[in-house]
């Protein structure tokens, strides 16, 4: 977001937890706030708020990540500066499994069966538990006799949150990305997400990347769910009113039915590859939507050109503890630059750690781009990159 801000001439101040080198190379400033696992307001996510006073007091802001489950943090910042994006009052009915469903319903898609106590749900792992307030699919376990016994949900440092158990949907996890707007939806596409893949070191259900869809050569039902997630659209513009970026998690499954999961009430990850894709400003519509700015693109035309029809993505995660070296930063650099051409000057690396870092193992390390001409071509030469980039790491432990 930061990088697409700067492209459409906006000044950029930011932060977050990690302050990564390519969040520097862009921000006027960017600021690493402080962490600890007790959940007190003197500690994340709340330490965004003691953050935000130093930058200018008349910037607007907005929001990344998963600070949509702190609707009373988000409040409590834009009490003090224009927020552009959803409020405390719109983050919990869109977040809330039972208006989710409803609206599902409304647009004819279905919401998995779920519950709210693990009274009566079987035990032979064809439901999950996972946390109200979670994201990237940290602490979504199947509930099986073993995670009945440990209270069913993994720590994942915060207090222990609320849960939901729900019936497991086999079939293809995908994202819709949408740009809302006084009570209207705009489509912006579709993408595949890679979940728990062992070549990412993710823990299963863990989101590590996505894949942009275009077409029926991508999946062979694109036009009817393209149809399917136009009306779901407008139902949830109707029913629920949010605005700016939005994501919605879904499940294809193997008939073509669509499963709705959840609401990203915010601009998410996967949205930089329809950019990448040449689909514009991804922070400009965002901004737009919400009121600050007119949506014109300016020095985003200056931007890398579009090489190719489908971009992919991946976070790569430590599969043990690393420290990163000035010089490892060096060569992952060095293996990037050939990637960075190749895909129209568009960066092949993001997320690129600081020098000093200890990253610990099962921590997400970098981000790897790739381009292609569909996405299993796109898919298959993001898994050759992070290979690359694997074995270096492993090499420079």
């Amino acid at each position: 977001m930061a990088e697409s801000a700067c492209r459409s001439g906006w000044t950029v101040y930011a932060a977050d937890l990690f302050c990564d080198l390519d969040l520097q190379a862009v921000a006027q400033l960017a600021m690493a706030v402080a962490f600890t696992a007790d959940g007190a307001r003197a500690g994340y996510p709340w330490s965004l708020l003691a953050a935000s006073a130093a930058f200018p007091p008349d910037a607007v802001w907005c929001y990344t990540g998963a600070i949509e489950n702190h609707p009373e943090l988000i409040d409590a910042i834009s009490r003090v500066r224009p927020l552009a994006g959803n409020r405390g009052d719109a983050l919990r009915r869109l977040r809330d499994p039972v208006a989710v469903a409803a609206s599902a319903g409304a647009a004819g898609l279905s919401f998995p069966a779920t519950h709210f106590s693990p009274d009566g749900v079987p035990l032979d792992g064809t439901w999950i538990v996972k946390p109200l307030a979670g994201a990237g699919g940290r602490g979504i376990r199947r509930w099986t006799p073993a995670v009945a016994s440990t209270g069913g949900i993994e720590h994942v440092a915060m207090p222990r949150p609320p849960a939901i158990w729900q019936r497991f949907m086999p079939g293809m996890p995908v994202s819709a990305a949408y740009c809302f707007s006084r009570r209207s939806s705009q489509l912006l596409g579709v993408s595949r997400q890679l979940l728990g893949e062992p070549w990412c070191h993710a823990d299963p259900f863990a989101w590590c990347g996505a894949v942009t869809l275009r077409a029926a050569e991508d999946l062979p039902q694109f036009d009817h769910l393209r149809a399917d997630l136009v009306r779901l659209g407008n139902v949830l513009a109707e029913r629920m009113g949010p605005i700016g970026l939005v994501g919605v998690d879904l499940v294809v499954t193997a008939d073509g039915h669509v499963e709705v999961i959840e609401i990203n009430p915010r601009p998410t990850a996967s949205m930089e590859l329809y950019e990448r894709s040449g689909s514009g400003s991804i922070a400009g519509m965002h901004l737009a939507a919400c009121g600050y700015g007119t949506g014109s693109e300016g020095p985003f035309a200056h931007a890398p050109r579009q090489s190719a029809s489908t971009w992919a993505k991946a976070v790569l995660f430590t599969a043990e503890q690393a420290t990163v070296s000035r010089p490892l930063i060096d060569a992952l650099y060095r293996e990037s630059d050939s990637w960075t051409q190749a895909d129209g000057g568009w960066p092949a690396l993001a997320d690129i750690p600081r020098p000093g870092q200890t990253i610990p193992a099962g921590a997400p390390v970098v981000t790897i781009f790739a381009a292609s001409r569909s996405a299993d071509d796109a898919t298959a030469l993001l898994r050759e990159r992070v290979g690359r980039i694997d074995a270096l790491l492993s090499a420079r432990r």
